[in-house]
This record gives structure tokens, C-alpha cells and sequence, in this order.
């Protein structure tokens, strides 16, 4: 674990050097072949709102669960580059004011603050779509079989029973369609939060054909991190400050959201995450040391003050 610990800050700014330059690249205003002209604002847009900020952690993952694979990191990258990108366009909409209205992000104007609701929506809608443009490149593995299975595991995290259905079943909980529905936090974390953290495991698990047991222990894992990172981050909007986080603090008590902190309260909350930290240990006991930079990550998740 002490190893762990030690490599991982840098190994986590490392991608993200990387992850931020490749983004550059591929979000540039050169065309590829079959695209026609690449618009000025819209590149803009997706650019203001993908680089020059955040930790990078998806990408990380990915880097990370390819790395105990061998898999080239070049490749990880492209597929750590496509889940980023997805990541990012599920901001830009998060803030938009008919989502969760937010003014600020990473310590900056949201995107559809500094430009409009229209760019907003489209520049979104743009990272969405080259996400798949990206993810489906020969670069990645030279099996499409392989490329294939990426492809559909990051639709299926990003879409109706992923991000984008747990991000309806949140707003319903609001009450945004008529009286609040009932919400099962733990379903809800794992679609909207959970589901692209956990395929940043498992991709690493796909790029390297793994064994049935060793994509089970990943996937594991993934599940485990992603919800001890959306009871940090419960625990962070009660706990934390606007000038920490980069975003304004108690928006989901000014939302009535209900989350890991009003069901089981800071302490349960607390030792929940503990008992997570447990379950991914053990899930990566089957890598041995290889292991040991995702078992730090699991605790940086847990332990971040942003």
C-alpha cells in the first residue's frame, strides 16, 4: 500500500498531462476526413469546458486498469480521452438552468454562463457524439471485436440505464415532474455518478481480454469506488466550501435532493465509506501488487476535500 500511495499522485498528474493534451489535439480546429468545417464557437465552447481543469480521475482509472494488463498507454488514453470527454458534456448539462442551475464550475463561469444556453447544449451534444468518433478508433486494439465491447459498455454507462437515466430518476426525486418520487440513493449513485467510474475499470479489463474472474474483480472494484466517490462527494457538499470545491457548497439541501448524508446520516455516511474502501481492498487482492496505485486511488476518492 505504501508504494501505492507514494506513485500515485504522480502517476495521477502524469494522465492527467496527458489526458489534457490529447484533448487539445483531438478537440483542435483541424477537420478529420469527413467532417466538413469545425466551428469556431463550438470548438471554443467544448474546449472552455474540457481542458485546463480537473483531476482527471476517469481517465486515471482507465490508465490504470489497462496498466495491469500491459495494455500500451497510448491506447488508454484514446479510450480514457472518449470517457472524458462523455464526463464533460454531463457537466455542461448538469449546470444548465433547467438542470441543476449552477453558476460555477471548478472555480470558474459555467459554460453556459460564459457563453449561452444554445452553445451550451450544443457543444454537449458535440463531446457526446466525438466520444464515440474516438472510442471506435483502430489505434485502441486491433481486434474490433475489442473496440466493439468498449463501444457498447461506455453507451451503456452513459445512456438510459447509466448516467442519463439516473440523472432523470434524481430529478424526479426533486420533484421537477410533479410530486418528489421516491429515490433509492444507492440506484441513483450507481447509475448517474457510479456507471462511468466503473467503466474506466472495466475498460481496462476489456482492452486486456480478461479472464471472467479478473473483469469481475475490476468491476467490483468500479462499483465500490464509485459509490464511496458519491458519499465523499455527499458528504463534501454538507461538509465543504465553495472556494474548496470550485462550486457552490449545500446545493443539494438547497435542491431537497436526497442523498448517502440524509439517509444515513455523517457518521453512517462515514462508515459506509469505510466498508466500500474494504470491498475494493479485496476486490484487487486478486492482482496482487500490480494493484496497488487503484487500491491508493479508492482512498484518494474517499479522503478528497474537492
Amino acid at each position: 500500500m505504501t508504494t501505492g500511495t507514494a506513485e500515485f499522485s504522480k502517476r495521477l498528474d502524469q494522465t492527467a498531462e496527458d489526458t489534457e493534451a490529447l484533448l487539445a489535439k483531438l478537440l483542435s480546429d483541424a477537420t478529420e476526413s469527413d467532417e466538413i468545417v469545425r466551428p469556431k464557437r463550438l470548438i471554443e465552447a467544448m474546449r472552455y469546458s474540457s481542458l485546463g481543469g480537473g483531476k482527471r480521475l476517469r481517465p486515471f482509472l482507465v490508465v490504470e486498469s489497462a496498466a495491469v494488463f500491459g495494455i500500451p498507454r497510448e491506447a488508454a488514453l484514446l479510450v480514457g480521452a472518449a470517457l472524458e470527454c462523455i464526463h464533460c458534456y454531463s457537466l455542461i448539462h448538469d449546470d444548465l438552468p433547467a438542470m441543476d442551475n449552477s453558476d460555477l464550475r471548478r472555480g470558474r463561469p459555467t459554460l453556459h454562463k460564459a457563453y449561452d444556453d444554445a452553445t451550451a447544449i450544443l457543444a454537449g451534444d458535440a463531446l457526446l457524439t466525438i466520444a464515440f468518433d474516438i472510442i471506435t478508433r483502430d489505434a485502441i486494439h486491433k481486434d474490433a471485436q475489442v473496440r466493439l465491447l468498449l463501444t457498447r459498455a461506455l453507451a451503456r454507462a452513459s445512456g438510459i440505464g447509466g448516467m442519463a437515466g439516473g440523472q432523470i430518476l434524481d430529478l424526479a426525486g426533486e420533484g421537477r415532474f410533479g410530486d418528489r418520487e421516491p429515490v433509492d440513493v444507492a440506484r441513483v449513485q450507481q447509475m448517474k455518478t457510479g456507471a462511468l467510474l466503473r467503466f474506466g475499470c472495466i475498460a481496462g479489463a476489456i482492452l486486456g481480454q480478461a479472464s471472467q474472474k479478473e473483469y469481475q474483480a475490476l468491476d467490483d472494484y468500479g462499483k465500490a469506488l464509485g459509490e464511496a466517490f458519491q458519499i465523499a462527494d455527499d458528504l463534501l457538499d454538507v461538509e465543504g466550501d465553495a472556494a474548496a470545491l470550485g462550486k457552490p457548497a449545500g446545493a443539494d439541501a438547497a435542491l431537497g435532493k436526497t442523498t448517502f448524508v440524509t439517509q444515513l446520516g455523517i457518521d453512517g455516511a462515514k462508515q459506509r465509506v469505510r466498508d466500500l474502501l474494504a470491498r475494493a481492498d479485496a476486490a484487487l487482492s486478486v492482482f496482487g501488487d500490480r494493484s496497488d496505485v487503484l487500491r491508493a486511488a479508492a482512498h484518494f476518492v474517499a479522503e478528497r476535500k474537492n
